[in-house]
């Protein structure tokens, strides 16, 4: 069973022989049992000890040269999170980038928005962004922060998000939750080994949750299930399969705008939908996430690896949206008044986009050895992948249908009548890749890991009627090199340089190249950093520079056009702590300084401030403190974000907030089953908070953060 798990110390082996088969360390035999994805992992607490995001493979933090947070199992179920969104928050170097309640989430790392055609994985295997990918089949989630174009090839220079999903585990598990509104929730985790060797596993999770909102008129439900199936073939093969299926509908709620486009809206209470009409339906998200591998262990020193998987999401999207005021007489001069009027009145559109279809399939295959050559060790990796996205879609359109007011709400309106058309290939991107990385060890203390990827990129997009736009056939090499330095064991020291390919923007509407997918872009990034495995902590630190060439619609004569000009460069520090600091409390602790500025624009008020929605300070922190009671525990967090502009001219201006939350996890036996109880309020002084002022496809929303919310949930192992 070694292929599924790292050498073992002799120590911990022979403890779980023996724990295994119930005896002492004295038995003449005993039975091994099958390998736990905890054993890859570990069950560290809130400082788990390797992660996938960095490389090809798992491998020690310690020893990998890049900024990278991993989110446990552990931390996952004590802040009882449902979303992304939730786990991110407890990472500084993360924000919210146009993420409404209802709909598919976004975020920015490092102040660079993430893709969502490229920036999330599922086991390392690419998945379509544009969904909230469930998480109660999931281990861990990973965060790799910068640069990521070895790893996946077009990438956003931000960074990447890696889901890890449970494998075969002898599991029984319910649990049951509800929240302040009434919210109904009940999953199952079950799984366990069989077979004549107990060569199969299996692990099966399903969920059904009623979400109850704290805004009005933003209902919804969520049903999902996942099967993972694991195969030991041989002493030397494996086979692992993944399947997971999600049904999501939820009414979304629009952002709010800057009135007039220079002014906060003010005294405006979070419970408000805006634009509600009765005839708008839920936003309707049913994704398919299907991915499999195949590892072969040829002997101790090379390993092949063969994967592929497949990410399918349909959108159906009928909403009452808010937007501009072109139906206010206040901003009749304005050419393309995209805010709310300076009296709050805004724009009611029927926005309509059903059978909005993305997919992404992808297949790689990998070896993996070590070998000594001219008296240096290497850790070599060699492979070649081939990925096809495209992107169908019906001409959705965003009728005007009436006028609100933030402050006395949306009156009845009727919806329109103008039909929908058939559903047209929007894009097709293919991209094939051959890449390789070497870990060249000197000498106990210096190391140096040299690799690159060659991306072939072969895309073409067609406009809303179904003419042929661009077509891109571009090579693109990037590489990646890294120096490391090891004074002592638990110490590393590193620097790297990276070169990455992104996705080109698209278009906004009101831009005269409306919906124009532009050319991929180039990005570059520095990073020096150190971590430290100290005394039950891991601390970390890391100096970063980014640039990437700036997408935005440019102001002209004529109103506007959306192009690539000029760059955006990210300079920042990010300090991390993870771990026990006594042998009753630990912490997952975060900071990041960052300054983000555009130069080159061709539009003087976009430059020579912090750019839009990024804080020049954000912090984070998640603690556990075990009580003198047997199996209480305390649970505590805060959230520091500084003040952040709300506009890419920088004349409005968000103020920084902290967030504090409290919780509580109570283990204990209830009619002879291990049962688990948790408490979580977070935002415990209902404090008012813009978490969100990004923008999206050319326009600027404004999302108000939760105000004081409580959940409460019940775990049952048999």
């Amino acid at each position: 069973m070694t292929s599924l798990r790292p050498r073992l110390p002799l120590s911990l082996l022979s403890l779980g022989l023996a724990l295994h088969s119930g005896h002492g360390l004295a038995d003449d035999s005993v039975t091994l049992a099958p390998v736990r994805i905890s054993e890859l992992y570990g069950d560290g607490g809130y400082q788990p000890r390797e992660a996938q995001v960095g490389g090809f493979q798992p491998a020690p933090l310690l020893d990998t040269p890049a900024s990278i947070s991993v989110f446990s199992q552990q931390l996952l179920q004590d802040r009882q999170v449902r979303k992304l969104s939730e786990v991110l928050q407890s990472d500084a170097s993360v924000g919210e980038s146009y993420a409404p309640i209802g709909y598919y989430e976004n975020f920015n790392v490092r102040g660079f928005e993430l893709n969502a055609a490229s920036s999330y994985k599922i086991n390392g295997q690419t998945v379509v962004g544009e969904q909230n990918v469930a998480l109660e089949n999931k281990q861990q989630v990973e965060l790799l922060k910068g640069l990521s174009g070895l790893q996946s090839g077009v990438a956003e220079p931000g960074g990447l998000v890696n889901y890890v999903t449970k494998r075969a585990e002898d599991v029984r598990s319910v649990t049951v939750s509800t929240n302040e509104q009434g919210e109904r929730y009940l999953a199952t985790d079950l799984g366990g080994w069989f077979g004549s060797e107990r060569q199969f596993g299996l692990r099966a999770n399903l969920a059904h949750e009623d979400i109850r909102s704290y805004v009005d008129h933003a209902d919804g439900k969520r049903d999902f299930a996942s099967l993972a199936f694991d195969w030991q073939i041989s002493a030397n093969a494996t086979l692992q399969l993944d399947a997971e299926y999600q049904h999501r509908e939820q009414r979304s709620v629009p952002g709010y705008q800057l009135l007039g486009g220079t002014e906060l809206p003010h005294g405006i209470d979070p419970d408000d939908r805006l634009a509600y009409q009765h005839w708008a339906k839920p936003v309707q998200n049913d994704s398919l996430n299907l991915g499999g591998r195949f590892e072969y262990r040829f002997n101790d020193d090379w390993t092949g690896t063969l994967s592929a998987s497949r990410s399918k999401v349909v959108i159906d999207d009928y909403s009452s949206f808010a937007w501009g005021c072109y139906g206010s007489a206040s901003c009749a001069s304005a050419a393309v008044p995209n805010y709310f009027s300076p009296q709050g009145d805004y724009d009611i559109y029927d926005f309509r986009s059903p059978d909005d279809t993305r997919r992404t399939d992808e297949v790689q295959a990998m070896l993996n050895g070590r070998f000594d050559g001219l008296g240096l060790g290497h850790e070599l990796t060699v492979g070649t992948s081939a990925q096809r996205r495209t992107l169908d879609q019906r001409p959705y359109y965003n009728e005007f249908v009436g006028s609100g007011n933030i402050a006395t709400g949306a009156p009845a309106v009727p919806p329109s009548e103008r039909p929908i058309g058939s559903s047209e290939r929007r894009l097709d991107s293919r991209q094939y890749g051959v890449f390789f990385s070497d870990r060249i060890t000197f000498n106990e203390h210096w190391q140096t890991v040299l690799g690159a990827r060659e991306v072939r990129l072969d895309e073409k997009t067609w406009d809303e009627t179904g003419l042929a736009g661009r077509h891109t056939q571009q090579y693109q090499l990037l590489p990646n090199a890294a120096l490391i330095y090891k004074p002592q064991p638990d110490t590393t020291l590193y620097a790297s340089y990276s070169k990455g390919l992104s996705a080109g923007g698209t278009a906004p509407w009101f831009a005269s190249n409306a919906a124009e997918i532009l050319a991929p872009t180039l990005s570059r990034q520095l990073e020096v950093g150190i971590k430290r495995d100290w005394q039950g902590m891991s601390l970390s630190a890391a100096l970063f520079q980014i640039r990437q060439a700036y997408q935005y619609a440019r102001p002209d004569a004529t109103g506007f056009t959306y192009v690539q000009q000029g760059q955006q460069k990210n300079t920042g520090l990010e300090l991390g702590a993870s771990g026990w600091v006594t042998s009753r409390l630990q912490i997952q602790a975060s900071a990041a300084a960052i300054r983000a500025r555009v130069q080159n624009s061709g539009t003087d008020a976009y430059q020579g401030h912090q750019a839009i929605n990024v804080p020049k300070l954000r912090a984070a922190l998640q603690a556990e403190y075990s009580l003198p009671v047997a199996g209480l525990a305390l649970l505590g967090g805060a959230r520091y974000s500084a003040s952040k502009y709300a506009s890419q001219a920088g004349n409005v201006e968000v103020g920084g907030y902290t967030v504090f939350d409290v919780g509580s996890r109570y283990r204990t036996t209830v009619g002879g089953y291990d049962t688990v109880l948790r408490l979580t309020v977070d935002n415990v002084f209902d404090k008012r908070y813009w978490r969100d002022v990004g923008d999206y496809l050319g326009d600027n929303y404004l999302f108000q953060g939760a105000p004081r919310t409580a959940r409460l949930s019940a775990t049952v192992s048999f």
